[in-house]
Protein backbone atom coordinates (compact mmCIF):
# COMPACT_ATOMS: atom_id res chain seq x y z
CA UNK A 1 0.00 0.00 0.00
CA UNK A 2 1.47 3.27 -1.09
CA UNK A 3 1.18 6.44 0.93
CA UNK A 4 0.76 9.49 -1.25
CA UNK A 5 1.07 13.12 -0.13
CA UNK A 6 -0.27 15.90 -2.22
CA UNK A 7 2.51 18.37 -2.92
CA UNK A 8 1.68 22.04 -2.45
CA UNK A 9 0.82 23.78 -5.62
CA UNK A 10 3.60 26.00 -6.91
CA UNK A 11 3.09 29.66 -6.12
CA UNK A 12 3.08 32.03 -8.99
CA UNK A 13 5.26 35.05 -8.41
CA UNK A 14 3.04 37.15 -10.61
CA UNK A 15 0.05 37.92 -8.45
CA UNK A 16 -3.17 38.54 -10.22
CA UNK A 17 -5.36 41.61 -9.91
CA UNK A 18 -7.38 40.01 -7.12
CA UNK A 19 -4.27 39.26 -5.08
CA UNK A 20 -2.93 42.79 -5.60
CA UNK A 21 -6.19 44.21 -4.32
CA UNK A 22 -5.93 42.06 -1.22
CA UNK A 23 -2.37 43.28 -0.61
CA UNK A 24 -3.45 46.84 -1.17
CA UNK A 25 -6.14 46.49 1.50
CA UNK A 26 -3.64 45.41 4.11
CA UNK A 27 -3.23 48.03 6.84
CA UNK A 28 0.07 49.97 6.64
CA UNK A 29 2.74 49.36 9.20
CA UNK A 30 2.92 51.74 12.08
CA UNK A 31 5.70 54.28 11.51
CA UNK A 32 7.18 56.42 14.28
CA UNK A 33 5.57 59.82 14.31
CA UNK A 34 7.73 62.92 14.43
CA UNK A 35 7.08 64.91 17.54
CA UNK A 36 7.31 68.67 16.81
CA UNK A 37 9.65 70.66 19.01
CA UNK A 38 8.03 72.95 21.57
CA UNK A 39 7.72 76.59 20.55
CA UNK A 40 10.23 77.83 23.19
CA UNK A 41 12.84 75.38 21.92
CA UNK A 42 12.30 76.50 18.33
CA UNK A 43 12.61 80.12 19.42
CA UNK A 44 15.92 79.43 21.17
CA UNK A 45 17.23 77.59 18.10
CA UNK A 46 16.29 80.48 15.82
CA UNK A 47 17.88 83.03 18.15
CA UNK A 48 21.13 81.06 18.44
CA UNK A 49 21.24 80.46 14.69
CA UNK A 50 20.68 84.17 14.03
CA UNK A 51 23.41 85.20 16.46
CA UNK A 52 25.83 82.68 14.97
CA UNK A 53 25.02 83.76 11.43
CA UNK A 54 25.46 87.43 12.34
CA UNK A 55 28.84 86.70 13.98
CA UNK A 56 30.04 84.85 10.88
CA UNK A 57 28.86 87.72 8.67
CA UNK A 58 30.66 90.33 10.77
CA UNK A 59 33.93 88.38 10.63
CA UNK A 60 33.55 87.89 6.88
CA UNK A 61 32.79 91.57 6.37
CA UNK A 62 35.61 92.77 8.63
CA UNK A 63 38.45 90.76 7.12
CA UNK A 64 37.29 90.15 3.54
CA UNK A 65 34.38 92.22 2.26
CA UNK A 66 35.44 95.52 3.84
CA UNK A 67 38.62 95.38 1.75
CA UNK A 68 36.55 95.21 -1.42
CA UNK A 69 34.58 98.23 -0.25
CA UNK A 70 37.77 100.19 0.40
CA UNK A 71 39.19 99.23 -3.00
CA UNK A 72 36.01 100.37 -4.74
CA UNK A 73 36.08 103.69 -2.86
CA UNK A 74 39.76 104.18 -3.73
CA UNK A 75 39.02 103.64 -7.42
CA UNK A 76 36.38 106.38 -7.39
CA UNK A 77 38.51 108.72 -5.24
CA UNK A 78 41.49 108.35 -7.57
CA UNK A 79 39.38 109.35 -10.55
CA UNK A 80 38.06 112.37 -8.62
CA UNK A 81 41.51 113.50 -7.44
CA UNK A 82 43.03 113.05 -10.88
CA UNK A 83 40.29 115.20 -12.41
CA UNK A 84 40.67 117.88 -9.74
CA UNK A 85 44.44 118.08 -10.23
CA UNK A 86 44.11 118.21 -14.02
CA UNK A 87 41.53 121.00 -13.81
CA UNK A 88 43.42 122.89 -11.11
CA UNK A 89 40.54 122.60 -8.62
CA UNK A 90 42.22 120.30 -6.09
CA UNK A 91 42.01 121.51 -2.49
CA UNK A 92 45.23 123.05 -1.19
CA UNK A 93 44.36 123.89 2.38
CA UNK A 94 42.09 125.82 4.66
CA UNK A 95 38.80 124.27 5.75
CA UNK A 96 38.19 121.17 3.62
CA UNK A 97 35.09 118.98 3.78
CA UNK A 98 35.58 115.57 5.39
CA UNK A 99 36.17 112.78 2.89
CA UNK A 100 37.54 115.04 0.16
CA UNK A 101 40.50 113.46 -1.68
CA UNK A 102 43.55 115.68 -1.14
CA UNK A 103 46.66 113.64 -2.03
CA UNK A 104 48.03 110.45 -3.54
CA UNK A 105 50.46 108.60 -1.26
CA UNK A 106 52.93 106.09 -2.71
CA UNK A 107 55.19 103.99 -0.49
CA UNK A 108 56.49 101.04 -2.55
CA UNK A 109 58.42 99.57 0.39
CA UNK A 110 55.16 99.21 2.38
CA UNK A 111 52.81 98.41 -0.49
CA UNK A 112 50.96 101.73 -0.16
CA UNK A 113 49.43 103.35 -3.23
CA UNK A 114 46.37 105.10 -1.87
CA UNK A 115 44.39 108.30 -2.13
CA UNK A 116 44.48 110.32 1.09
CA UNK A 117 41.26 111.90 2.27
CA UNK A 118 40.61 114.90 4.48
CA UNK A 119 39.75 113.94 8.06
CA UNK A 120 40.37 110.96 10.30
CA UNK A 121 36.94 109.85 11.49
CA UNK A 122 36.28 106.14 11.52
CA UNK A 123 33.98 106.54 8.52
CA UNK A 124 36.59 108.44 6.49
CA UNK A 125 39.28 105.87 7.23
CA UNK A 126 37.00 103.14 5.90
CA UNK A 127 37.78 104.57 2.45
CA UNK A 128 41.53 105.01 2.85
CA UNK A 129 44.19 106.93 4.81
CA UNK A 130 43.15 110.29 6.22
CA UNK A 131 44.94 113.60 6.76
CA UNK A 132 44.44 115.11 10.20
CA UNK A 133 42.38 118.24 9.60
CA UNK A 134 44.55 120.43 11.85
CA UNK A 135 47.74 119.67 9.90
CA UNK A 136 48.87 121.11 6.54
CA UNK A 137 48.73 119.16 3.31
CA UNK A 138 51.85 117.16 2.41
CA UNK A 139 54.40 119.29 0.61
CA UNK A 140 53.54 122.38 2.63
CA UNK A 141 55.63 123.84 5.42
CA UNK A 142 54.88 122.32 8.79
CA UNK A 143 54.12 118.84 10.13
CA UNK A 144 51.56 116.88 8.13
CA UNK A 145 49.98 113.84 9.80
CA UNK A 146 48.30 110.98 7.94
CA UNK A 147 46.48 108.20 9.81
CA UNK A 148 45.70 104.79 8.34
CA UNK A 149 44.10 101.52 9.37
CA UNK A 150 46.18 98.51 10.28
CA UNK A 151 43.86 95.57 9.52
CA UNK A 152 40.26 96.37 8.59
CA UNK A 153 39.09 97.90 5.31
CA UNK A 154 42.13 96.84 3.35
CA UNK A 155 44.58 97.79 6.11
CA UNK A 156 46.53 100.29 3.95
CA UNK A 157 49.14 100.90 6.69
CA UNK A 158 49.55 97.28 7.79
CA UNK A 159 53.13 97.09 6.43
CA UNK A 160 54.47 100.42 7.71
CA UNK A 161 56.75 98.59 10.12
CA UNK A 162 58.70 97.32 7.07
CA UNK A 163 60.01 100.85 6.42
CA UNK A 164 63.60 101.69 7.29
CA UNK A 165 65.45 105.01 7.71
CA UNK A 166 66.47 106.28 4.29
CA UNK A 167 63.46 104.91 2.41
CA UNK A 168 61.85 107.47 0.10
CA UNK A 169 58.13 107.94 -0.39
CA UNK A 170 56.16 110.19 -2.72
CA UNK A 171 53.07 112.35 -2.26
CA UNK A 172 51.15 114.08 -5.05
CA UNK A 173 48.79 116.99 -4.35
CA UNK A 174 47.33 119.85 -6.33
CA UNK A 175 50.56 121.76 -5.62
CA UNK A 176 52.85 119.16 -7.23
CA UNK A 177 54.85 116.02 -6.44
CA UNK A 178 56.83 115.89 -3.20
CA UNK A 179 59.31 113.36 -1.84
CA UNK A 180 59.98 112.47 1.78
CA UNK A 181 62.79 110.43 3.34
CA UNK A 182 62.10 108.21 6.33
CA UNK A 183 63.88 109.48 9.43
CA UNK A 184 62.88 106.87 12.00
CA UNK A 185 60.13 104.59 13.27
CA UNK A 186 58.83 105.76 16.62
CA UNK A 187 56.79 103.98 19.30
CA UNK A 188 55.21 105.37 22.48
CA UNK A 189 57.95 106.42 24.88
CA UNK A 190 60.53 107.05 22.15
CA UNK A 191 61.93 110.61 21.89
CA UNK A 192 60.23 113.02 19.53
CA UNK A 193 62.16 114.26 16.49
CA UNK A 194 63.91 117.62 16.69
CA UNK A 195 61.87 120.78 16.31
CA UNK A 196 61.12 121.56 12.68
CA UNK A 197 62.94 124.62 11.33
CA UNK A 198 60.77 127.36 9.80
CA UNK A 199 59.91 126.77 6.14
CA UNK A 200 60.61 123.03 6.32
CA UNK A 201 58.15 120.17 6.03
CA UNK A 202 57.68 116.85 7.75
CA UNK A 203 55.20 114.02 7.28
CA UNK A 204 54.26 111.60 10.06
CA UNK A 205 52.39 108.40 9.24
CA UNK A 206 50.40 106.94 12.13
CA UNK A 207 48.86 103.52 12.64
CA UNK A 208 48.82 100.76 15.25
CA UNK A 209 50.71 97.52 15.40
CA UNK A 210 48.78 94.32 16.01
CA UNK A 211 49.36 91.43 18.38
CA UNK A 212 48.15 89.14 15.59
CA UNK A 213 45.71 86.27 15.83
CA UNK A 214 47.20 84.97 19.07
CA UNK A 215 46.55 88.30 20.66
CA UNK A 216 43.04 88.53 19.28
CA UNK A 217 44.11 90.99 16.55
CA UNK A 218 43.74 93.82 19.05
CA UNK A 219 45.84 96.95 19.29
CA UNK A 220 49.31 96.49 20.69
CA UNK A 221 50.81 99.98 20.44
CA UNK A 222 51.00 103.03 18.21
CA UNK A 223 53.49 103.26 15.38
CA UNK A 224 54.73 106.62 14.07
CA UNK A 225 56.86 106.91 10.94
CA UNK A 226 58.57 110.30 10.81
CA UNK A 227 59.70 111.46 7.37
CA UNK A 228 61.48 114.63 6.28
CA UNK A 229 60.53 116.61 3.18
CA UNK A 230 63.42 116.58 0.72
CA UNK A 231 61.57 118.55 -1.95
CA UNK A 232 61.05 122.30 -1.72
CA UNK A 233 58.19 123.14 0.63
CA UNK A 234 55.31 125.35 -0.48
CA UNK A 235 53.48 127.85 1.69
CA UNK A 236 50.46 126.75 3.71
CA UNK A 237 47.21 128.60 2.96
CA UNK A 238 45.53 130.44 5.80
CA UNK A 239 42.38 129.17 7.46
CA UNK A 240 43.80 125.87 8.71
CA UNK A 241 41.78 124.46 11.66
CA UNK A 242 43.70 124.54 14.92
CA UNK A 243 41.97 121.58 16.57
CA UNK A 244 39.91 118.56 15.65
CA UNK A 245 36.84 117.04 17.34
CA UNK A 246 37.07 113.96 19.52
CA UNK A 247 35.80 111.56 16.85
CA UNK A 248 38.89 112.38 14.73
CA UNK A 249 41.44 111.62 17.43
CA UNK A 250 43.50 108.44 17.45
CA UNK A 251 41.62 105.23 18.31
CA UNK A 252 38.25 106.95 18.54
CA UNK A 253 34.96 105.73 17.13
CA UNK A 254 32.13 107.85 15.75
CA UNK A 255 29.01 107.52 17.95
CA UNK A 256 27.06 109.87 15.67
CA UNK A 257 26.31 106.92 13.34
CA UNK A 258 24.40 105.05 16.06
CA UNK A 259 21.07 106.59 15.01
CA UNK A 260 21.66 105.61 11.39
CA UNK A 261 22.59 102.07 12.45
CA UNK A 262 19.37 101.69 14.44
CA UNK A 263 17.32 102.74 11.40
CA UNK A 264 19.02 100.21 9.15
CA UNK A 265 18.58 97.44 11.71
CA UNK A 266 14.87 98.24 11.95
CA UNK A 267 14.63 98.03 8.18
CA UNK A 268 16.42 94.67 8.29
CA UNK A 269 13.89 93.30 10.80
CA UNK A 270 10.99 94.52 8.63
CA UNK A 271 12.47 92.90 5.52
CA UNK A 272 13.06 89.58 7.31
CA UNK A 273 9.50 89.50 8.67
CA UNK A 274 8.20 90.31 5.20
CA UNK A 275 10.18 87.45 3.70
CA UNK A 276 8.81 85.06 6.34
CA UNK A 277 5.28 86.08 5.36
CA UNK A 278 6.07 85.81 1.64
CA UNK A 279 7.54 82.31 2.11
CA UNK A 280 4.08 81.06 3.13
CA UNK A 281 2.79 82.01 -0.32
CA UNK A 282 5.78 81.55 -2.60
CA UNK A 283 8.12 78.66 -3.22
CA UNK A 284 11.31 78.59 -1.19
CA UNK A 285 13.65 79.34 -4.11
CA UNK A 286 11.51 82.29 -5.18
CA UNK A 287 11.71 83.79 -1.72
CA UNK A 288 15.50 83.38 -1.62
CA UNK A 289 15.87 84.77 -5.14
CA UNK A 290 14.05 87.97 -4.25
CA UNK A 291 15.01 88.35 -0.61
CA UNK A 292 18.69 87.41 -0.47
CA UNK A 293 20.02 90.44 -2.46
CA UNK A 294 17.91 92.83 -0.37
CA UNK A 295 19.07 91.33 2.92
CA UNK A 296 22.72 91.33 1.79
CA UNK A 297 22.54 94.98 0.74
CA UNK A 298 21.04 96.06 4.06
CA UNK A 299 23.57 93.97 6.00
CA UNK A 300 26.43 95.56 4.04
CA UNK A 301 25.28 99.12 4.76
CA UNK A 302 24.48 98.35 8.39
CA UNK A 303 27.88 96.71 8.89
CA UNK A 304 29.63 99.72 7.36
CA UNK A 305 27.88 101.94 9.89
CA UNK A 306 28.46 99.53 12.79
CA UNK A 307 32.22 99.43 12.22
CA UNK A 308 32.35 103.21 12.46
CA UNK A 309 31.66 102.75 16.18
CA UNK A 310 35.02 100.97 16.52
CA UNK A 311 38.41 102.72 16.89
CA UNK A 312 39.44 104.38 13.64
CA UNK A 313 42.92 102.82 13.32
CA UNK A 314 41.96 99.14 13.56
Amino acid sequence: MELTVDAPAPQDDDAGPHDQAVVARRPPRNRPRRVPLPAPVLAVIWVLASIGGLAVWLLLYAYVLSGFGEASAQHALYAELRTDIAQGTAKLGGKIALGTPVALLKIPQAGVDDVVLEGTTSGVLEQGPGLEADSPLPGQAGVSIIDGRQALFGGPFRHLSALRPGDVLQVTTGAGIFEYRVMDLRYPGDPYPAQLPPGQGRLTLVTVTSAGWRGGALRNEFLYVDTALISKAVASPIGQPTQIPKNQLLMQGDPSVLFVLVLWMQLLVIVVLTLVWVSTRWAGWQTWLVGAPVVMAILWIASEAAFQLLPNLL
